[in-house]
């Protein structure tokens, strides 16, 4: 038997283990979490909020690792342990959902998310456990009343821009400011609602341009996804 016994900060499901449908959302913050709080589905959508840019996983040691808050509240919604004892068997949600803003502080999180993941849990990368949720940046529309177009990604909204002018002559642009700007309904299906939702499955490959992100080449992300796992003794 498991403990599914949810740790601080955690906003937790009712559902657990690794084929129960359980999803964990990690979100960029208290506010964006309200948000998804509001259109999640209870029963089996979890959501633990980050507090600032996590640690980065792929110079950190095990030491600063064990001592961060965050980084130990996610270890424990997991229930997976992390290093050398990283475990799925323990897994208390069947994928772990990155939802953060479409913006650089957002795929900045993400990276330092996804080398952590790589170094310390690379269990849940190599199993596909692990999805990014790919946010809107905003919506267009072109006659007033009609149905919004959004926007996923600053190319995909020029190019609505255009197409709405070339259609109606009218143009109305909105950019979203982070998550909470979506709208209940918008954020549902387009972040939340596992039927319509966005996401790309994530892996070690996905970790190693990360780490080529951060200034690592290619040879040494890669050994820093694979470096030393073990956690220190509790």
């Amino acid at each position: 038997m498991h403990d599914w016994s949810a740790p601080p900060m955690l906003a937790d499901c009712a559902r657990h283990g690794p084929e129960s449908g359980a999803e964990l959302f990690v979100v960029e913050g208290r506010s964006a979490a309200a948000s998804v709080l509001a259109v999640r589905d209870a029963r089996r959508q979890a959501v633990l909020p980050l507090q600032g840019k996590p640690l980065n996983g792929a110079r950190a040691t095990a030491a600063r690792v064990a001592a961060d808050p965050f980084l130990g509240a996610l270890s424990a919604a997991l229930g997976t342990g992390w290093g050398e004892a990283c475990a799925l068997g323990g897994l208390r949600y069947e994928r772990v959902l990155l939802l953060h803003d479409p913006d650089a502080d957002g795929i900045h999180i993400g990276a330092l998310l996804l080398m952590h993941l790589a170094r310390w849990l690379p269990a849940l990368l190599d199993a596909g456990r692990i999805e990014r949720v790919h946010a809107p940046v905003g919506e267009v529309r072109g006659v007033p009343g009609a149905a919004p177009m959004r926007a996923f990604g600053d190319a995909h909204f020029r190019a609505l821009c255009e197409q709405a002018r070339a259609r109606s002559g009218e143009c109305v642009a909105v950019r979203y400011r982070g998550l909470g700007s979506i709208g209940a309904e918008a954020l549902r299906a387009t972040c939340i609602d596992p039927a319509t939702r966005l996401t790309t499955v994530l892996g070690a490959a996905d970790a190693r341009l990360a780490a080529c992100a951060f200034g690592l080449s290619a040879r040494a992300g890669a050994s820093a996804a694979a470096g030393p796992r073990t956690a220190p003794a509790a």
